[in-house]
C-alpha cells in the first residue's frame, strides 16, 4: 500500500486559484497560471496547480457562494466540473484533459472539495456507484457547513466509505495529485465540537489509500485543533493552522504565535499549513478584505517577513495571486533560491525568542550551516540582538543576509537593524 508521508516528503509548493479568482476560476485562468509556473517557477520547485472551490457550479462569479444553487453532478452523486467554465470537461471527461495538460508541463494538478455528499444528490436520492444504496441513506442531515450550502456530512458506515471510495476512484481517473478538503480540519462555527469531522477524515484517508494514486491530502479551514495533532499527522499531509489568511499585518503578526505552537509537529510528510501567500495581484473578482483587483497590501518588508516565516517554520508555500500580472519584483521575491531551500531542506527549525516587538528563529540549512532570522514585529525600525553563546551558536562568524546579499561579521552576538515589520535572515559561514 502507498504510504501517505512519501507523497509530500517536503513542504508542497505551488499555486491555488482562491486568492485571485475565489469561487469562479475558469479553464483559461487555471491553465494560464499553470503555464506561468512552468515557464518561470518550476525550476525553483513550484509544482502544484490547484483549482479551488465551486468548480462544479455553473453560476459562480466571485468569492461569494450562491446558496442552494444547482450543481453539476454525475449519475453516481459525484460533483463534476461545470462545462461552461471548463469546456474540456464535456462528454464525461471531467478534469482529465486539464490534468493531462498540466502534467505535460511537468507540473501536478490539485482540486478543492467540500467534505460530504451534495445536498442535491440527497434531495434527488441519486444512486451511489457500486451499490444499491442511495444518497439519503448515507447523509447526516444535521452535519452541515454553516458558510456553504452545498453538502451534507457522510455517515460513518460501510456505504459512506463506498461513497468516498467512488469519489477518489474518479479523481484518480482524472489524474489528480493533490486534494484540498474543506469544512473538515476545524468546523469553525461549531465551538463545542471543532473537530467533529474526525470520522470523515479517516474515511477520506482510506479512500486515497485504496484509489491507487498518490494524492497529497490538505485539510481546511483552520485553526486546526492542536490537541488533535497526532490524528492529523496520521491521516493528512497538510492542515491549516489558521482561518483564511489575507494581506493584513494583524494576520501576519498572529502567525508567529501559531508557528511557535505548531513547530514541534512539523515532520516529513506532515506539514502544519500557514495558508496561502497573498502576493502579487489578488481579489480579481470582488473585494475581499481590501480593494478589488489589487496588488497585495503587504509592504515589501512584510512580504519578506511572510516568506521568511513560512520558510523557517517549513509551511507549504502556495501562491494565491494572478501570476501573469506579476511585476519583476514579485517574480524576484518568489524565486530566491536560498529562502526556498530553507523551506524545503532545513532542519532543527525552532523559535529562539519572541516578544511583542521581535522574534528570532533558528534552523540549519541543507549543508548544516546555522541560519538566524531576526523579525521586527514593531511599527518602527529597531535593532535586534541575539546572544550567540546562550543558544550554542558559534561566537564569531562571517554571515550573509539572504535577501540583500549583504555581508556581516558577528562576534559573540548576532545584531542588526531591521525595518518595521521586516526581517533579516543570516546564514553563518
Amino acid at each position: 500500500m502507498l504510504k501517505k508521508d512519501t507523497f509530500a516528503p517536503r513542504p508542497p509548493m505551488g499555486w491555488n486559484s482562491w486568492d485571485c479568482y475565489g469561487a469562479a476560476v475558469n479553464e483559461e485562468q487555471l491553465l494560464g497560471n499553470a503555464q506561468y509556473v512552468a515557464d518561470h517557477l518550476k525550476e525553483y520547485g513550484w509544482e502544484y496547480i490547484t483549482c479551488d472551490i465551486q468548480w462544479y457550479e455553473p453560476k459562480a462569479v466571485s468569492n461569494f457562494y450562491n446558496n442552494f444553487t444547482e450543481l453539476c453532478m454525475d449519475e453516481y452523486s459525484r460533483l463534476i466540473p461545470a462545462e461552461n467554465r471548463f469546456p474540456s470537461s464535456a462528454d464525461g471527461v471531467g478534469f482529465k484533459a486539464i490534468a493531462d495538460k498540466i502534467h505535460a508541463m511537468g507540473l501536478k494538478f490539485g482540486i478543492h472539495i467540500m467534505r460530504g455528499i451534495p445536498r442535491q444528490a440527497v434531495h434527488q436520492n441519486t444512486p451511489l456507484k457500486g451499490t444499491d444504496i442511495r444518497a439519503r441513506e448515507i447523509a447526516q442531515g444535521f452535519s452541515l457547513c454553516l458558510w456553504n450550502t452545498d453538502m451534507y456530512g457522510v455517515r460513518t458506515c460501510q456505504a459512506g466509505q463506498l461513497y468516498y471510495d467512488s469519489l477518489f476512484e474518479l479523481y484518480a481517473s482524472w489524474g489528480v495529485d493533490f486534494v484540498k478538503v474543506d469544512d473538515i480540519a476545524n468546523t469553525e462555527f461549531k465551538p463545542h465540537e471543532p473537530y467533529s469531522a474526525r470520522e470523515e477524515i479517516e474515511m477520506i484517508r482510506k479512500a486515497i489509500d485504496r484509489c491507487g494514486r498518490p494524492m497529497v491530502l490538505s485539510l481546511s479551514p483552520g485553526p486546526a485543533v492542536i490537541g488533535e495533532a497526532f490524528h492529523l499527522s496520521q491521516n493528512a499531509n497538510m492542515w491549516r493552522m489558521t482561518g483564511d489568511f489575507w494581506d493584513r499585518w494583524d494576520k501576519l503578526y498572529a502567525m508567529f504565535e501559531r508557528c511557535e505552537k505548531w513547530a514541534p509537529h512539523v515532520k516529513e510528510g506532515c506539514w502544519p499549513d500557514c495558508d496561502m501567500l497573498p502576493l502579487g495581484k489578488i481579489s480579481k473578482n470582488c473585494s475581499c478584505l481590501g480593494d478589488r483587483d489589487r496588488y497585495t497590501n503587504f509592504t515589501p518588508d512584510e512580504q519578506k517577513t511572510m516568506l521568511t516565516l513560512w520558510s523557517v517554520f517549513r509551511s507549504p508555500l502556495i501562491l494565491g495571486g494572478e501570476l501573469r500580472e506579476n511585476r519583476p519584483e514579485d517574480l524576484e521575491l518568489i524565486t530566491n533560491r536560498d529562502i526556498i531551500e530553507i523551506n524545503q531542506y532545513s532542519t532543527h527549525n525552532r523559535q529562539l525568542l519572541r516578544s511583542r516587538s521581535e522574534a528570532v528563529w533558528y534552523c540549519r540549512d541543507k549543508n548544516g550551516k546555522d541560519v538566524i532570522a531576526l523579525f521586527n514585529l514593531s511599527d518602527e525600525e529597531k535593532e535586534i540582538a541575539l546572544d550567540a553563546e546562550t543558544y550554542g551558536i558559534r561566537g564569531e562568524a562571517e554571515a550573509e543576509e539572504l535577501w540583500t546579499r549583504e555581508k556581516a561579521v558577528f562576534r559573540d552576538e548576532i545584531r542588526s537593524r531591521v525595518n518595521a515589520h521586516g526581517v533579516k535572515i543570516y546564514r553563518l559561514k
